[in-house]
């Protein structure tokens, strides 16, 4: 059974940056694509980014294009979120996630909370 886990959430300024990372077990990772969705406040659950297994090929929602960068170490079971400009309107929680057997796995979600 996959398990996600993420962390590097917090509170930062706008146009600063964050990396948030996520880390797989239970599953061999380096086969599955993973995804960045997110949550704001009071609204519907929004996808941001996707990176495939092979780790080259990434794509994302023009709200983050050009500011957010997805990535993965295979080596570590790990994907991350490098955020940059970030702006008030990011501030949501944030999950990673995988489809794994015909299932749509959840990590517990960080928070990021932009203001100033």
């Amino acid at each position: 059974q996959v398990q996600l886990v993420e962390s590097g959430g917090g509170l930062v300024q706008p146009g600063g940056s964050l990396r948030l990372s996520c880390v797989a077990s239970g599953i061999p990772f380096s086969i599955y694509g993973v995804s960045w969705y997110r949550q704001p406040p009071g609204k519907e659950r929004e996808w941001v980014a996707t990176v495939i297994s092979a780790g080259s090929g990434t794509t994302y929602a023009d709200s983050v294009k050009g500011r957010f960068t997805i990535s993965r170490n295979n080596a570590l079971s790990t994907t991350y979120l490098q955020m940059s400009s970030l702006k008030p309107e990011d501030t949501a929680v944030y999950y990673c996630s995988m489809f794994v057997g015909g299932v749509r796995a959840w990590g517990q979600g960080t928070q990021v909370t932009v203001s100033s």
